[in-house]
C-alpha cells in the first residue's frame, strides 16, 4: 500500500478530491435525512432491488452471449472418412480442455503453442506410426490451414460479438494500460472511503464485487469460446487435409468429373457428356445369379443380355442410368466372381472407384463360401484405405420365386409379419444370406426377375439404393477429391519442373558479370 501511494501525485489526489466532494456531501446528506426521517431501510430495499434486477439482467445478457455463441461452434464434417471422427473427438476434448488462464490471448506465443498443439493432435490421430506427425503436413497446407481457419473465426467474431468491428488491437491495448492505472487509483480510492464511510464502503463492495462477478463471467466466457473456436477451426481444416478434402488449388469443383468416368461416359455411349461426376454403381455376384437381369429390371428395358449358361458378361460395363429422384449414375455389370473371367485385381480397383455396391445373389444356392470369400477380400481392400469412406454395399437376394412352396407366387408378401408358408421362407432365406454374407438384415433386399414375376425391384430395392444415396454420395466426394488430388501433384509437379528449366536455361545469363552481357 505504501509503494502505491508514493507513485500517485498527492496534489492530483487532492484535486480529484475536491472534485468528488460536492457529490459525496450531497449522498452524505442524503443519507442523514433518510436516517432521520427513518427510510434508510426504503434506501436499502431500493438498493437490493436494483442490485437484483441489475445482475439478473447481467445473468440473462449472458445466457444469451452463450446461446449466441452456441450457434456459431464448429462441428464434425459429415463427409469426412469414418477414420476421421475418433480424431475430431480428440480435437473437441481439447477445445473443451482450454481455460482462459491457460492461454492468455495478449501472449502470441501461447496462442501459436495452441495451434501447434491442435495440429499436432490431429496429425497423430492420422498418423500414429509417425515420429514426429506434425511434419507429414507440407508447407503450403500448413499454411492454407491456418489460412481457412483464420477466415473463418473472423467470420464467426464479426457475426457473433457486438462493435468487433470497430475495435482495433491498439485499443484493446490502450484499454489494457488504462485499465492497470486506473485499479491503481481505484484502489487508493477504496482505502480512503473505507477510512472516512465505513458503512457505505462496505456497501460499495458488496455491489462491486457483484457486478464485478456478472461482467467478470461474460469476459471469461467470451475468451473461452474463443479458445475453443481456435481449436476446432484449426482441427476442421486439418481433418479436411487428411480426408482429402483441401485441396491447393481451386479451380475445379470437388465433384468435377473425373478423367476414368470422362472416359467411361463415352463408352456408355450417353450422346452428351458428363458435367458433374456420376454415380458409380458397380453390380457384382456369382454367374446366372441374376446381375445383368437385375440392371434389365432398374433401367426398366433391355439393356444387356440375360443371364444364361455360360456367363455372357466378358468385361466390366458401363452403362448409364437416368431415373427420377436419382443423380446421374453409370451402372457396371461385372463378370461372375466364380468364373474365369472374374479379374480379381481389377474387380478391386473398380471397388475403390465404385460408390455404391450392389451383389446379387441367389436365395436357392446355399453354398455361399465364394461369396463370402470375395467379399471379405473387397472389403479389406477398402479398409486399407482410411482417407475414403466405403461405398454402401446392397444385397439383391434373388429367384425368391424357386422357393418352396414352388408352385405358390402371389405376391405381394409381407415379410415383416409373415403370414403364408411362401413369406415364412423368403424371409428365412434373407435372415440366412444377411448371415453368410456378413451385412445387416436391412441392406438385403428379396426381389424376383422372371419373366412376367418381377417383383419388389422398384418398391424395394430401387427405394433402398434411394435411402443409401447420400451415402454414396459422400463416397463420391471423397474418390472426387482423391482423383483431383492426383491430378493437381502431377500439375504442380510439372510446372515446377517446367519453372525449374528455366531458371536453368537463364543460369548462365543471370551469372554474366556485366561487362561480359
Amino acid at each position: 500500500m505504501k509503494a502505491l501511494l508514493r507513485q500517485i501525485d498527492a496534489w492530483r489526489l487532492v484535486a480529484a478530491g475536491l472534485l468528488v466532494l460536492p457529490a459525496a456531501i450531497v449522498f452524505g446528506l442524503g443519507l442523514f435525512w433518510l436516517w432521520q426521517a427513518d427510510r434508510v431501510w426504503l434506501w436499502l430495499l431500493g438498493f437490493a432491488a436494483c442490485g437484483a434486477l441489475g445482475l439478473g439482467l447481467q445473468r440473462w445478457l449472458l445466457w444469451r452471449n452463450r446461446e449466441m455463441l452456441a450457434e456459431a461452434v464448429t462441428g464434425p464434417n459429415p463427409e469426412w472418412p469414418a477414420s476421421a471422427d475418433a480424431v475430431w473427438q480428440q480435437v473437441d476434448a481439447l477445445a473443451r480442455s482450454c481455460e482462459p488462464a491457460d492461454w492468455p490471448l495478449d501472449d502470441g506465443s501461447r496462442v501459436l503453442e495452441l495451434g501447434r498443439r491442435t495440429l499436432e493432435t490431429v496429425a497423430r490421430g492420422c498418423h500414429p506410426n509417425a515420429d514426429e506427425p506434425v511434419l507429414e503436413l507440407t508447407v503450403p497446407h500448413t499454411l492454407l490451414i491456418i489460412e481457412r481457419a483464420a477466415h473463418d473465426l473472423r467470420t464467426d467474431v464479426t457475426e457473433h460479438i457486438p462493435f468487433s468491428h470497430r475495435l482495433t488491437i491498439g485499443d484493446l491495448l490502450r484499454v489494457q494500460r488504462w485499465t492497470v492505472t486506473a485499479e491503481r487509483a481505484f484502489n487508493v480510492y477504496r482505502a480512503g472511503r473505507m477510512v472516512l464511510n465505513p458503512i457505505n464502503a462496505l456497501i460499495g463492495e458488496a455491489w462491486r464485487h457483484l457486478r464485478e462477478r456478472s461482467f467478470g463471467l461474460a469476459r471469461v466466457e467470451l475468451h473461452r469460446w474463443l479458445l475453443r473456436a481456435f481449436v476446432r477451426k484449426i482441427g476442421y481444416y486439418a481433418l479436411n487435409l487428411y480426408s482429402g478434402r483441401l485441396p491447393l488449388s481451386e479451380g475445379r469443383g470437388a465433384e468435377a468429373t473425373t478423367a476414368r468416368s470422362r472416359i467411361d461416359v463415352v463408352t456408355a455411349e450417353t450422346g452428351q457428356p458428363a458435367q458433374t461426376e456420376p454415380l458409380r454403381i458397380l453390380v457384382l455376384g456369382r454367374a446366372n445369379a441374376g446381375k445383368s437381369s437385375l440392371i434389365n429390371a432398374l433401367f426398366g428395358q433391355l439393356t444387356t443380355a440375360v443371364d444364361a449358361l455360360p456367363d455372357t458378361t466378358l468385361e466390366i460395363t458401363p452403362f448409364a442410368l437416368e431415373r427420377e429422384g436419382m443423380t446421374r449414375a453409370l451402372v457396371f455389370d461385372t463378370p461372375g466372381c466364380d468364373t474365369a473371367r472374374f479379374d480379381a485385381r481389377r474387380i478391386e480397383r473398380a471397388v475403390l472407384d465404385a460408390d455404391l455396391l450392389l451383389w446379387v445373389s441367389a436365395v436357392h444356392r446355399p453354398d455361399r463360401q465364394t461369396e463370402r470369400a470375395v467379399l471379405d477380400r473387397l472389403r479389406g481392400a477398402v479398409q486399407e484405405r482410411p482417407k475414403r469412406r466405403p461405398a454402401p454395399v446392397l444385397i439383391a437376394a434373388t429367384w425368391i420365386d424357386q422357393l418352396r412352396p414352388a408352385a405358390e407366387w402371389q405376391p405381394p408378401y409381407d415379410l415383416a409379419d409373415p403370414q403364408r408358408p411362401k413369406a415364412v421362407n423368403i424371409r428365412g432365406a434373407v435372415m440366412a444370406m444377411a448371415r453368410d454374407l456378413g451385412a445387416d438384415l436391412e441392406s438385403v433386399v428379396p426381389v424376383c426377375l422372371g419373366e412376367g414375376k418381377t417383383y419388389n425391384v422398384d418398391d424395394g430395392l430401387w427405394s433402398t439404393i434411394l435411402a443409401r444415396q447420400d451415402a454414396a454420395l459422400r463416397a463420391r466426394l471423397l474418390r472426387c477429391l482423391e482423383a483431383r488430388r492426383r491430378e493437381e501433384n502431377w500439375q504442380l509437379l510439372w510446372r515446377q519442373l517446367a519453372g525449374a528449366g528455366r531458371l536453368l536455361r537463364d543460369l548462365p545469363q543471370m551469372l554474366m558479370k556485366p561487362d561480359q552481357k
